[in-house]
């Protein structure tokens, strides 16, 4: 088996599984159907294809910077009777980063490390208005199983909560794994994508259990390279 890395992180992100009506809720942690929606997108799938591949695919998510919940409050009007409409709340987890992974199949995982590298969809954190800030892509790990991946990359954390919590911070992060086959029984939750299609979305169960895992050393953040540049010769006479 392979497994596929993702870097998950943005000023917001919004992983919604129980949303009705007016009130759109998050998740404190990416869903597996979000995650699958983004792979689907990156590949250039539409919403009413066939996604039992990739819903078969094992999902699993490591919590490295929890973020803040923050709450909006969304009004608009009906384009054509300019009638208001309700007051939509929604809520969102503002600065948080995860690491989340699929297991499955290596050729699929390939192909899907390709679409993510170059999706043919612009990926978004749960929803369209949560763009990524940083590359979704962090490896494929080749003969290696799910929780392993997620064990031993290191910590995504971003460096100013690093400085921040730098005495406080739990040395364990939580990890979120689906269960496996033979696994003793976990939370059920109502996340296992059947269906995109607008017309008719539908989900299935799956049992998700949770732990703590030590803190892997954290990665080095990249220094940007800034170009060199001379102001002065626009502002120079001819």
């Amino acid at each position: 088996m392979s497994v596929l890395l993702l870097q998950l992180a943005g000023p917001l992100q919004s992983w919604g599984s129980a949303s009705r009506h007016t009130r759109r809720s998050t998740e404190s942690a990416p869903t597996k159907s979000g995650v699958i929606g983004l792979l689907a997108a990156a590949q250039g799938r539409p919403r009413t294809m066939q996604i039992s591949d990739l819903a078969a695919l094992r999902f699993g998510v490591r919590v490295d910077q929890p973020g803040t919940r923050v709450r909006d409050f969304q009004a608009a009007h009906h384009q054509e009777s300019e009638k208001a409409m309700p007051i939509t709340v929604r809520f969102y987890l503002a600065d948080a980063v995860f690491l989340a992974a699929v297991e499955g199949e290596r050729t699929l995982i390939e192909d899907l490390h390709s679409a993510v590298r170059a999706p043919h969809f612009l990926p978004f954190l749960g929803r369209r208005a949560c763009p990524p800030a940083r590359r979704l892509d962090v490896g494929v790990r080749h003969e290696t199983g799910l929780e392993a991946a997620l064990r031993e990359h290191p910590w995504l954390a971003s460096g100013w909560y690093r400085r921040r919590t730098a005495f406080t911070t739990p040395m364990q992060l939580p990890l979120l794994l689906e269960s496996a086959p033979g696994d003793p029984p976990g939370e059920i939750v109502a996340d296992q994508p059947l269906s995109f299609d607008p017309r008719h979305r539908r989900y299935g169960h799956r049992s998700v259990r949770t732990e703590t895992v030590p803190r892997p050393e954290a990665g080095a953040r990249p220094t940007p390279k800034i170009p060199a540049h001379d102001p002065m010769p626009p502002l120079e006479d001819g």
